[in-house]
């Protein structure tokens, strides 16, 4: 394809060339030319990450066939203590590895990352190899090798630099890779290699090769450690067994921070340079000098401030970083062209301006603003369609966007033609093309007259749509699975017998060979073993303090009083469900009209692209806006994930339905900011939206309350004070409560008279579990967002002793990135000193204070001022728990953080990382040999779970008890305590289906009857196929909790395709579990299988016909006979496992023909 924009290129080596004249996206659109038409390697020297990123988009559009190298920063602070993340290293790696053998594209990289030293060429390829289909491999040779690489042995791989060995199976991430690999061995040679989903660890399509590039940018091998420890000797003095990091490296473990340590490894160290092909070309972006001497004197600084701390000493600026006028002497060896904004070139680091200036005839976009005050919100774009001589390609940022803008055109007679890109655009001959690309800025073309128009020319602010690591679509229940964890000592419920300690699995020989258990300890030190295959009587007790869960003794009454006490409460909350549901169901609720184009120019104004959990989200709630039946929706969502969106594409459709929306939320400050998100999200549109809480005059309160009740008022947003009898709707559609469970009871007792006269819209960030969704199932429908938005990070969390120069680190570290700090102290009487003492270590900070005990109006003047960035450092109380959302505030440093929950924790800590950086968590504790095991235990938990969206996943915490607690009611978290969360929510949805049926659920049966099956022959997962005693324990669980044959054989499929061919005890146990589904629905209790025949035990009262038992036994006497009150033995002689599981089949497919007994295992 010849391109419309033909740019001239410096003649050779040390030419330089300066381009001017190219707006818009014309930058883009004149490398790709030269990319393409060079014929070499470009290198693209940006003035900052964000520039190289948008100048990714504007090649991935011109030249979608171009090789495009990212080189990313590692977004540290020069000498951080932290190490990038894997991904950047990853993708870093992956780029050095392809550059010394690129013959055509482009790698592009901002100024400041280039300054820094690399690892020497040789590094990546001597540690680089590649596995085929047919290798010959040497398991511990290959565990050598990736060793070397620095490669992580693990037992399950999620991340890259990670592998995992499990007999015939080799799971790697290669590093530079978007997905894991998983070799199946025969013997020693590779039979397969098939790529694998890191979320279901299923497999998926085969290769027939991969690469492996080393997983760190530092070498770990025994003569690199010996380098390090020479070298590093050799440039400090003192002991170095006192500094952490040597002593780390000298053991071979891989260090925070260690990549400000790269000189020590290598005799010498190479730039970027070093890699390029001699026939390069290097391009700059306007400003990169500048830039590049500012982050050399901020390195200087920063060097200067740190330099002192013997436990952590630094190697000089020199050795880490190029000196910039080194920098730009080494580019003069290549033909140079530098992209200017000005009429005259810029200055290089020569002094020079002197060189050929090509002047090129791209012109800015045209602006054409969408005005939704106007009748025709799109009329300027329309007019300019019509009146554009040239050709117009459209640019949509999605596939859904494209949608909404065809409509819109064809609506106005302006049909567009669909086309794959720009390519297709320039050979084609559309007048009006319309395309779908991640483009920021169109631009205008003279010669072909050409205009490009993208979004951001329509809704002025970019609808954001990066492209997320595949984790981040990770489905809840994947994440939900990951994570259930269990440690030797926690508590456990079983079902008949209470509470008990998880002591681990147990392999005993029970005579017939090995069985594995899982043991507990009950009170007085009694030990009870459960068979793997009864493991669904067992759930994890997840009360308000596990630590202390009062444990049942053995044999006692006591279990089954709590159970009973349990059902009773439980009874009460399933009849106060039901009475609220019965007012709903007997009310005709308001069916709101599908969504128009309206709805979708309010939609197409979002300013970011939605998740896939947001948009499922939206869309069952529109689904649910337009039946008669009243909505009572719920959305879970982390903090920050979008649920306010979900709302206001709710109370879009409401008002353009006519009716009134109320917006109820628990605090004036968060009702401030959802006030002002609404205004800003519904801003032009004839949409009348009002605040009515305490900040508000009497009289301002008296207009209001006079509008509402008139109707002239479309959208009120308030505390509590909207639940008051003064307030009156005219017609009230919907009702949106913020985190619902935070209002009081006699706010409660209000809400249930609103939820039963209009559609009810609750979200909270306290995750449900799927065992009380089950308990709301047909009550209340509920819609989870687990997925985090584009470019959110997770967030760094340490636990730290209270240390002066990692708060004030802590502190520089995000003031100079020009963002905010959370300082929580939370003791009101001793605030005020906290702050003194913060602003003599941090003087570079201009900080203030806020709690709750601040006069309402001075606490929102601070708060709003926090968020408008009027300072910098917010030292505060627990107040800012359920606040505003401060995007640029993405350190939060909590004093004390021993004295807090988790869940509280996991709730302050969602107030940082709202936006694209990452974000820092300090919890400061005194000495952590004073803290108590359970305190210390909730903070590594909290420091373990970095992953966005883990407020969901954190099965085995208190965050779920407090939301099911604070959900259900003080008296149910009582229950709660006594029985174990997940064993109450099942009572609970046992006792809601038994009254929607008219029955009386009662505690003598189990709730999981599943029969016990002991065919007396080994039936387990061996050691030696599944060493990891936690993913046996889960895998146990997951079997157990199989219901029927089609998911035992996706289970057994997915246990072969992650693990390998079952070994003969495993193929047992699933042969077993098939027999446990079968029997089941027959009422059979217990079939015990031996070589002299097999007894059978049934339940009190069975769901079958007696008669069918009675006609059994007259059919085949000698086979069939009753022992005794509800047991039957089968007669015969059964010598092996075959045929005592023959026989079973036969007698269940004689008492139940209609249930198909076929082999799915």
């Amino acid at each position: 394809m010849e391109s419309p924009l033909k740019p001239m290129l410096p003649a050779g080596p040390g030419a330089r060339l300066a381009w001017r004249g190219l707006a818009g996206s014309g930058r883009g659109l004149a490398i790709a030319a030269a990319a393409v038409g060079h014929g070499a390697p470009l290198l693209v020297v940006s003035a900052s990450s964000f520039s190289a990123q948008r100048l990714e988009d504007e090649l991935r559009f011109y030249a979608p066939e171009l090789a495009i190298l990212p080189f990313p920063d590692w977004e540290c602070l020069p000498y951080d203590v932290f190490s990038p993340h894997q991904d950047i290293i990853s993708q870093r790696l992956e780029t050095l590895h392809r550059l010394p053998d690129l013959t055509q594209g482009v790698v592009l990289a901002s100024v400041a990352t280039l300054l820094h030293r690399l690892p020497p060429r040789d590094y990546v390829s001597a540690h680089s190899f590649l596995l085929k289909v047919g290798d010959r491999l040497d398991i511990q040779r290959l565990r050598e090798q990736l060793a070397r690489a620095n490669y992580h042995s693990v037992s399950q791989v999620m991340e890259a630099g990670e592998y995992a060995v499990r007999g015939g199976l080799v799971d790697l991430f290669p590093t530079g890779s978007h997905q894991p690999y998983r070799l199946d061995l025969f013997g020693d040679q590779v039979e397969s290699i098939r790529e694998f989903d890191a979320a279901t660890q299923r497999s998926g399509k085969s290769i027939d090769a991969i690469r492996l590039l080393p997983a760190r940018e530092y070498p770990l091998t025994e003569e690199s450690i010996q380098h390090f420890r020479q070298a590093f000797r050799a440039r400090f003095e003192g002991d170095p067994q006192k500094v952490p990091l040597y002593r780390d490296i000298s053991k071979g473990i891989t260090p925070s921070g260690a990549e400000y340590y790269l000189p020590l490894f290598f005799p010498g160290m190479a730039s970027i340079f070093e890699y390029l092909p001699k026939s390069a070309l290097c391009l700059m972006e306007a400003g990169v000098t500048e830039i590049a001497e500012n982050f050399q004197r901020e390195t200087g600084q920063r060097y200067g401030e740190m330099r002192h701390d013997r436990e952590r000493p630094l190697l000089e600026p020199s050795e880490i970083f190029i000196a910039t006028n080194e920098f730009f002497k080494k580019m003069e060896m290549w033909p140079c062209v530098e992209m200017v904004d000005s009429d005259v070139a810029q200055t290089g680091a020569t002094g020079q301006a002197d060189h050929e200036t090509v002047i090129y005839g791209t012109r800015p976009p045209a602006s054409l603003p969408v005005d939704y005050k106007s009748n025709s919100p799109y009329a300027t774009l329309f007019s300019y369609l019509h009146d554009f001589t040239g050709r117009i390609l459209l640019v949509a940022e999605s596939a859904g966007r494209r949608e909404t803008l065809r409509g819109l055109l064809q609506e106005n007679g302006l049909p567009p033609e669909d086309i794959s890109g720009w390519r297709a655009f320039v050979e084609g001959n559309a007048k009006l093309a319309l395309t779908v690309a991640d483009l920021e800025k169109g631009l205008l073309l003279k010669e072909p007259e050409i205009a490009v128009i993208t979004e951001a020319q329509l809704y002025g602010e970019r609808a954001a749509q990066r492209r997320r690591r595949s984790r981040a679509e990770r489905e809840p229940e994947a994440i939900i699975r990951s994570l259930a964890e269990l440690k030797i000592g926690d508590p456990v419920v079983h079902e008949d017998h209470g509470v008990g300690r998880y002591l681990g699995l147990q392999t005993l020989d029970i005579g017939d060979g090995l069985a594995e258990f899982l043991a507990l300890e009950y009170a007085g030190g009694d030990k009870l073993y459960i068979p793997v295959l009864a493991l669904h009587l067992i759930s994890r007790y997840t009360g308000t303090d596990p630590e202390n869960a009062p444990l049942h003794k053995l044999g006692g009454e006591a279990w089954e009083k709590a159970k009973r006490r349990a059902l009773e409460k439980a009874h009460d909350a399933a009849a106060e469900l039901l009475e609220i549901y019965a007012l709903r169901a007997a009310r005709a609720g308001h069916a709101f009209p599908p969504p128009d184009e309206h709805y979708q120019s309010f939609a197409s104004a979002f300013p970011f692209e939605e998740t896939p959990d947001q948009e499922r989200t939206i869309q069952e709630v529109l689904k649910d806006m337009q039946t008669a039946k009243p909505m009572d929706r719920l959305v879970c969502g982390d903090v920050g994930f979008g649920k306010t969106e979900v709302a206001m594409r709710a109370a879009f459709v409401a008002v353009m339905g006519k009716a009134q929306v109320a917006v109820l939320v628990p605090t004036t400050l968060l009702a401030q900011q959802h006030y002002q998100n609404f205004q800003d999200r519904f801003a032009g549109l004839p949409f009348r939206i009002e605040l009515l809480s305490r900040v508000r005059s009497q009289s301002e309160q008296r207009g209001i309350l006079a509008a509402l009740a008139d109707g002239s008022v479309d959208i009120v947003i308030g505390t509590h004070r909207l639940l008051q009898d003064d307030v009156r709707f005219k017609r009230l559609g919907l009702v949106i409560l913020d985190e619902e469970h935070r209002f009081g009871v006699r706010q409660k007792e209000r809400l249930k008279k609103l939820r039963s006269a209009a559609d009810i819209l609750a979200m909270t960030a306290t995750p449900i579990p799927r065992t009380l969704n089950m308990s709301l199932s047909g009550l209340r429908d509920i819609s989870l967002i687990t997925t985090a938005p584009e470019g959110r990070l997770s967030i760094k969390t340490f636990i730290s002793e209270r240390n002066r120069s990692v708060i004030r680190e802590a502190c520089l570290r995000e003031i100079r990135r020009g963002g905010q700090v959370y300082y929580l102290h939370n003791e009101v009487r001793t605030i005020d000193k906290a702050a003194r003492e913060l602003q003599e270590l941090v003087p570079e900070a201009d900080i203030r204070i806020a709690h709750g005990q601040l006069p309402e109006h001075d606490l929102e003047r601070i708060m709003l001022g926090f968020y408008h960035q009027r300072f910098n450092v917010l030292v505060c109380s627990t107040i800012i728990e359920s606040g505003i959302d401060v995007p640029t505030a993405n350190t939060i440093i909590i004093e004390r953080a021993d004295k807090f929950g988790l869940a509280q924790l996991h709730q302050l800590r969602g107030r940082v990382g709202r936006s694209h950086h990452r974000a820092y968590a300090y919890l400061l504790v005194p000495d952590r040999r004073a803290l108590s095991e359970n305190a210390y235990k909730r903070l590594e938990a909290i420091e373990s779970l970095e992953e966005l969206g883990a407020g969901f996943t954190l099965a085995s915490h208190d965050l779920e008890i407090r939301g099911a607690g604070e959900l259900l009611g003080e008296t149910q978290s009582g229950m709660i305590d006594e029985v174990g969360f997940t064993l109450y929510s099942e009572l609970l949805n046992r006792a809601v289906k038994s009254m929607q049926s008219g029955r009386l659920a009662e505690t003598d049966t189990s709730l999981h009857s599943g029969t016990e099956i002991n065919l007396h022959a080994p039936a387990l997962f061996p050691e030696s196929y599944l060493p990891d005693v936690h993913l046996r324990l889960v895998l146990y669980k997951r079997l157990s909790a199989v219901r029927n044959l089609g998911a035992l054989q996706e289970l057994k499929e997915e246990i072969i395709d992650r693990f390998g061919v079952l070994p003969e005890p495993g193929q047992l146990l699933f042969r077993a579990t098939e027999l446990k589904i079968l029997a089941t629905p027959l009422g059979i209790r217990k079939i015990d299988a031996g070589p002299r025949g097999a007894r059978l035990g049934f339940v009190e009262r069975p769901d079958i016909d007696p008669g069918s038992i009675l006609r059994l036994l007259q059919s085949a006497p000698r086979r069939y006979r009753l022992d005794g009150p509800n047991r039957l033995r089968i007669l015969g002689e059964m010598p092996d496992v075959e045929s005592r599981i023959e026989a079973i089949r036969r007698f269940l497919d004689a008492l139940a023909p209609e249930v198909k007994v076929v082999s799915s295992c």
